[in-house]
């Protein structure tokens, strides 16, 4: 077996990783690269394999940095089939579609204004190009194993996270290698804890939070002295929130907070489609989280849903008080960046981040302080207020990981360092040392192990 880093390796995007078994070569995770333009190139480079040489795709969950490049791998040449949950399928099933529409429309933006050195600027892949990817996916059940081949079998456990999150153990030959994907958080108020895992030879895993702890406050407490600070200025709060996950999480904070009288009775308005459909899901797959039917109902009730562009567009006209949620939560793209450049040059508003912002997004820039950003190609000055959610994170911080880990009954042969940033890699790699004794590397890009 060998096993290739072909992303995440030293950043929070762009996860693949590709194992080579006898004839075999599986790929996990199929992520677009994000946030620096060294990154971003990666995504129109030649892929580093021939796609058409790939038996299979496995997926850990639906987020665009673990799925987004999924278009491309099968419009040059993938024919196998991509293994999921049912629960990231389905969330594939909205994401991958709106990632390539919001390529299309940025493309069209870019040519009619002029803003692009190529003549002219066209997409990574298309709507339909995402659409076409859909009829390759295969679900899996959790904790069923599947034969992929003699003697290599796979199976997906629940990770937390988001809904349908997986971690992806393969057995073969009598060596388990498992992969992390993003690992969810113990005590999250809405996703179930990650599955107790026991014994893997090999481990690949995340450390988004590596050097981090997860502030101990409610983020009900913050949110509602946010939001309450907002309204005494007459201004309105804007949150930047991933489609999938935090979007759910931020609408049951907002239904406690409606329900305690801890807020004002200002509109709360959920502006994205995709968020939207996100929703539905979530709703239908009461089993995966901690919310039943008529609480996930009541949650799901709280916000007014924005559905056209028009209406978007009319939420920007609006002077009173109000709280916009709208993807994408990084400001990578989307209908939030329409209102974070109406909103962020008002001292009286408040722009709220309520998950991680990975190095060179608009996101980061926010939150450290940067005066001014850009927006389809304007220079956004930002006046109001930035704040960050201390414990919104759907990441497990290095704690909660290092407490995941004593669960396993023997040290594995080795521990692969990823998804992570440099030194959020480098922390967690000290701090299993120290505490476990276990070898770990952080490996480069394209770097290759034998697993023994």
């Amino acid at each position: 077996m060998r096993l290739t880093f072909l992303g995440a390796t030293q950043t929070v995007t762009g996860s693949k990783f590709l194992l080579r078994i006898d004839n075999k070569k599986i790929l996990i995770d199929c992520g677009l690269f994000q946030g620096l333009k060294d990154l971003r190139l990666r995504n129109w480079a030649k892929f580093p394999i021939d796609p058409k040489e790939i038996t299979a795709v496995v997926l850990t969950h639906a987020h665009i940095d673990h799925t987004g490049y999924l278009p491309v791998l099968i419009k040059n040449g993938f024919k196998g089939k991509v293994y999921c949950s049912q629960a990231t399928r389905d969330l594939c099933a909205i994401l991958l579609p709106d990632s390539g529409y919001l390529q299309e429309e940025e493309a069209k933006f870019m040519n009619k204004h002029g803003l692009t050195k190529h003549k002219p600027a066209v997409p990574l892949y298309t709507r339909e190009d995402a659409e076409r990817s859909l009829e390759q996916f295969r679900p899996v059940d959790f904790r069923k194993q599947l034969k992929l081949g003699e003697e290599i079998y796979m199976t997906l456990f629940p990770a937390g996270h988001i809904l349908g999150a997986s971690f992806v153990q393969f057995k073969c030959y009598g060596t388990t290698v498992l992969f992390s994907g993003d690992l969810g958080r113990p005590h999250d108020p809405i996703m179930l804890a990650p599955s107790v895992m026991q014994a893997t030879d090999y481990l690949i895993l995340e450390s988004t939070y590596g050097n981090r702890l997860h502030v101990k406050m409610d983020p009900l407490d913050e949110l509602s002295h946010i939001i309450n600070h907002t309204v005494e200025r007459e201004g309105t709060v804007v949150i930047p929130a991933f489609a999938v996950g935090r979007a759910q999480h931020l609408l049951y904070c907002m239904y406690q907070l409606r329900k305690h009288n801890r807020i004002p009775a200002i509109p709360i308005y959920l502006d994205s489609p995709m968020a939207k459909d996100a929703t539905t899901i979530f709703r239908n797959y009461s089993d995966l989280h901690r919310l039943n039917a008529d609480l996930s109902q009541k949650v799901c009730e709280v916000a007014i849903y924005i559905n056209s562009r028009k209406e978007s567009e009319a939420l920007d006209l609006v002077t009173t008080p109000k709280i916009i949620i709208s993807a994408s939560g990084m400001l990578e793209g989307g209908r939030v960046l329409h209102h974070i450049k109406r909103f962020a040059p008002d001292a009286k508003n408040t722009i709220v981040f309520a998950g991680y912002q990975a190095t060179g997004t608009r996101g980061a820039d926010m939150i450290n302080g940067k005066p001014h950003i850009k927006i389809f190609g304007e220079t956004v000055p930002v006046q109001a207020q930035v704040q960050v959610l201390s414990n919104m994170s759907a990441h497990a911080d290095y704690e909660e990981i290092l407490d995941w880990l004593s669960h396993f009954n023997h040290p594995p042969r080795k521990v692969f360092i990823t998804h992570g940033e440099p030194s959020a890699a480098l922390s967690l790699k000290d701090k299993i040392a120290e505490r476990y004794r276990w070898a770990c590397v952080i490996p480069d890009y394209l770097q290759t192990e034998e697993l023994i």
